[in-house]
């Protein structure tokens, strides 16, 4: 369970940027690049309550340099939402109360919690849609280097036996 003392522990976002080492640049310009529509905007504010957004994320993390910035992007200039970021190898604690599947430490995660710290909404990793997208993609190009390499794979198979049984 999230505190909030606890929550108070996060970094801003200023001081997330101001921590990054990897992709900090490209990170940047995808917060001067996001254009948050106005009716986004305004769902938020319709929620009528004051919203903490814990985010757990790495700026190694691919899907955490293209989403972080969009939520960044709709809460920005928001006074009924307060965002605090935590790292996610240096906060455990944090990171397997929200595992993905139940199994994995995907990021970044997002918690919106109510003025009391009750939990409202969580998202993790990307949308299920987009997962199904890379999904399918990925089978795509595996079977595709399969059927145009299969000779040479066999054959590596093969070595990698006898390096194995050191024969």
């Amino acid at each position: 369970m999230v505190t909030n003392e606890r929550f108070a522990q996060g970094m801003t976002l200023q001081q997330y940027l101001d921590q990054m080492g990897t992709n900090k640049e490209k990170f940047v310009q995808f917060l001067n690049e996001i254009k948050v529509k106005p009716e986004d905007r305004a769902a938020l504010d319709r929620l009528g309550t004051k919203l903490k957004v814990l985010v757990i994320t790495e700026d190694w993390c691919g899907d955490a340099l293209y989403n972080v910035p969009v939520l960044a992007g709709m809460v920005e200039g928001n006074p009924n939402i307060e965002m605090r970021i935590f790292l996610r190898d240096k906060n455990p604690d944090l990171m397997d109360q929200y595992l993905n599947q139940g199994l994995f430490r995907s990021i970044p995660v997002f918690v919106f919690f109510d003025e009391r710290m009750n939990e409202v909404a969580r998202f993790i990793e990307r949308p299920p849609a987009q997962t199904e997208e890379m999904e399918k993609k990925m089978l795509e190009t595996r079977r595709a280097l399969r059927a145009e390499r299969y000779l040479d794979w066999r054959e590596g198979v093969v070595k990698e036996i006898r390096s194995l049984l050191r024969v």
